[in-house]
Parts: C-alpha cells; sequence; structure tokens
C-alpha cells in the first residue's frame, strides 16, 4: 500500500477506533484515580454504560442552535484527528482544534443558564491560554524539521524530543487545560462544584450530553497522538518509546488531579503564559540558533 493508502488507513482507524481507546482511558482514569484514593472506583468499561444510558434518555434541548453547535464541536474534533493521523499540515490541525473549542463555547453561550454562560467564559479564557503555546509547539516542529508536514516531522532523523523540551513541557502544560482537570479544571469539571456545577456541559442532557463525552474521547486520543509526535523519528522502534510517553503523561496527569487544588482564572492565564514564554520561547530561540 502507497503512502497515501496508509495515511487514509490510519484516519479510517482513528475515526472508529478513537471513541473505543478514549472510552476505556476514561475508565482507567477514573479507576487510577479511586486507587490514589484508596477507593475501588467503578469498572474500566463504565463510561460506555453511561454514555449508552445518556442515548436511552429524553433529549432535551434549551434551543436548536445548541445541539448545531455542539455538532459542530464533535464535527471539528474528529476532522482534527483525521488530519493530524493522516499526516496532513499541523497548522491545519491546530486550526480545526480551535474552531472545535469555539463551537463548544458558542453552544454553551446559546444558554441563558448563568452557571453554563460562567463555563463558556472559563473555556474561553482557557483557549487564551493555551493557544500561544500550541502555535509555538508547531513553530518548533517547523524549525526542527523544516516542515509543517506531519509525515516529514515523523520521519525525522532523530528524536524531536532531544531538540524541544521546553516545548515538550510547555505542552504537558496546557495538556492538563485541554484535559480540564484539576488545577485547571475551571470551565468543567467531572467532580461537581458547588459554583460552577457542571460549567460548560450543565444545559446539555441525553444525547446531546452522550456526544459531547464522546467528543471528549476523541480530544484525548489526538492530543496523546501530539505526544507521541515528540518522540516518533525514523527508527520503528520509536513508537513504543511514544507508547510509553503517552501512557506516562495519563498517569502524571491524574496523579496532579488528584493532588492539586483548582486554582483561579488569573492565576492559569498567568502560569500557562509564564511556562510558554519561558519554556517554549526559550527553545524557540535555541531552535533558530542551530538551523
Amino acid at each position: 500500500m502507497d503512502e497515501m493508502g496508509m495515511n487514509i488507513l490510519y484516519a479510517l482507524l482513528y475515526l472508529l477506533l478513537a471513541p473505543v481507546g478514549g472510552g476505556l482511558l476514561a475508565g482507567l482514569d477514573r479507576k487510577l484515580a479511586a486507587r490514589m484514593q484508596r477507593r475501588v472506583g467503578p469498572p474500566v468499561v463504565q463510561p460506555f454504560y453511561d454514555v449508552l444510558k445518556l442515548f436511552e434518555k429524553e433529549r432535551i434541548a434549551v434551543n436548536e442552535a445548541q445541539g448545531f453547535y455542539l455538532a459542530g464541536f464533535l464535527f471539528f474534533m474528529i476532522l482534527s484527528g483525521i488530519f493530524f493521523f493522516a499526516q496532513g499540515d499541523i497548522l491545519l490541525v491546530i486550526f480545526t482544534l480551535t474552531m472545535a473549542g469555539i463551537c463548544l463555547v458558542v453552544a454553551s453561550f446559546s444558554s441563558s443558564s448563568p452557571c453554563s454562560q460562567m463555563g463558556a467564559e472559563r473555556e474561553l479564557l482557557q483557549i487564551m491560554a493555551y493557544e500561544p503555546m500550541l502555535l509555538f509547539v508547531a513553530i518548533a516542529f517547523y524549525l526542527k524539521c523544516n516542515t509543517f508536514d506531519l509525515s516529514k516531522i515523523m520521519a525525522s532523523p532523530e528524536s524531536n524530543f532531544l531538540y524541544m523540551p521546553g516545548i515538550f513541557i510547555g505542552f504537558l502544560f496546557i495538556l492538563q487545560i485541554k484535559f480540564r482537570k484539576s488545577p485547571f479544571d475551571l470551565s468543567m469539571s467531572h467532580e461537581i462544584h458547588q459554583e460552577l456545577v457542571q460549567g460548560i456541559k450543565t444545559e446539555f442532557s441525553g444525547g446531546m450530553l452522550a456526544l459531547f463525552e464522546i467528543a471528549e474521547w476523541y480530544e484525548k486520543i489526538f492530543l496523546l497522538g501530539f505526544v507521541y509526535l515528540f518522540f516518533k523519528w525514523r527508527d520503528p522502534w520509536s513508537g513504543v518509546t511514544g507508547i510509553l510517553a503517552c501512557a506516562a503523561v495519563l498517569f502524571l496527569s491524574t496523579l496532579i488531579d488528584n493532588c492539586t487544588a483548582r486554582m483561579k482564572w488569573q492565576h492559569l492565564l498567568g502560569s500557562a503564559w509564564l511556562v510558554t514564554l519561558v519554556a517554549g520561547f526559550i527553545n524557540i530561540v535555541f531552535l533558530m540558533h542551530i538551523r
């Protein structure tokens, strides 16, 4: 099979298997968090039971626009992953990921619920916090590999991580924001906050809430693909290193989630931009110097 055929195959595998993998990872995350808290925890497949039950419930929408924008969130999230796993342009991947976030914000803003609107405002703040670092990631890969093409980035003669440790640290920082985990679970949390309830998904119910959960599963697999990208190079065994790195990142994310308290939005913006400027910018300058 030629390169284009393989890329199409990878995209189809993502489309079909990402919900399965994302759901299992969500279940493992719950199980691991429970063990850290000395609890038994739910079964690993519990997220699938939850989603199936949501699909059985009556669909109650605040307005028709809400469903449209939520579908847009799911569509652009899937599309960004397809572009990524089809080894397209990394800038296009980041653009579609941003569009997914905007659709989610608009869907939440379409409701008059104060908790939903508060969650949407905080989601916008989180987008402002992590977008600069995402752009730095794309720029760094371009400076290192002289291309935005993901297929060429993965065929690099050496590990990208060796030249981009600062960018990797910055990406890990914003990954916690994208996973909506403590201390950055401002817009929404899987643990209900009294002043926020469920934030951006407060007004989602039934099948709409199930679609939101599925979109999050797609997002998790897609974001872990970025972690994998830092370690994937020409050596076939580098893929194993990438998978191990993804597992370590998931464990670290769950550990931080269970060991930290939620911070204020001012601290979120300040810390995210500080990490972007220090770790990201210094690494960018280094890459420009060695070109």
